[in-house]
């Protein structure tokens, strides 16, 4: 939404080679999270710690990188910021203020695609339960994700820029 509002979604829009270089660095990374997610290990985190602290702190640091990855992917994701070049300057009114148009309507769209967002995760919370009891269940989820995310990425690098 930045960028788009400080105008480097026109740049990706206009500069084929702009496009490209952020298409096959986005796909490179979709490869790089699949084959990370098929190495993993099976294993759950076991709760040992009597103090719980560990714990938490694991958790923590796992919910800091899935939010920096969540991150990485949407700025390497030329089409967000196409998204927003196309969509939100069609509401903005060219005599005011339009970067602070820009990104309030901008927030406004994030806002409502976290909320979205967020329903998935409350939804998600029975399937991780499921997930931690059967060591297969996650062998199974861990091969399918990974195997979408490089297919996904392999995709991504060979579609057309059209």
């Amino acid at each position: 939404m930045l960028a788009a509002a400080l105008g480097l979604s026109a740049v990706l829009a206009t500069s084929a080679i702009a496009f490209l270089i952020i298409k096959y660095v986005g796909a490179a990374y979709l490869i790089y999270l699949g084959v990370r997610t098929l190495l993993q290990d099976d294993a759950v985190p076991l709760d040992t710690a009597p103090d719980g602290k560990a714990v938490v702190a694991d958790r923590a640091a796992r919910s800091r990188s899935a939010f920096y990855q969540g991150i990485t992917t949407e700025v390497l994701n030329p089409k967000t910021a196409l998204f927003f070049l196309a969509f939100i300057p069609q509401f903005v009114n060219p005599d005011g203020a339009v970067v602070a148009q820009f990104m309030l309507l901008g927030a406004a769209s994030t806002a409502l695609n976290t909320l979205a967002d967020l329903v998935v995760v409350m939804l998600a919370g029975s399937i991780g339960q499921r997930l931690q009891r059967s060591v297969q269940l996650r062998r199974r989820q861990r091969y399918v994700s990974g195997g979408m995310l490089i297919g996904l990425g392999t995709y991504v690098a060979l579609a057309d820029a059209s």
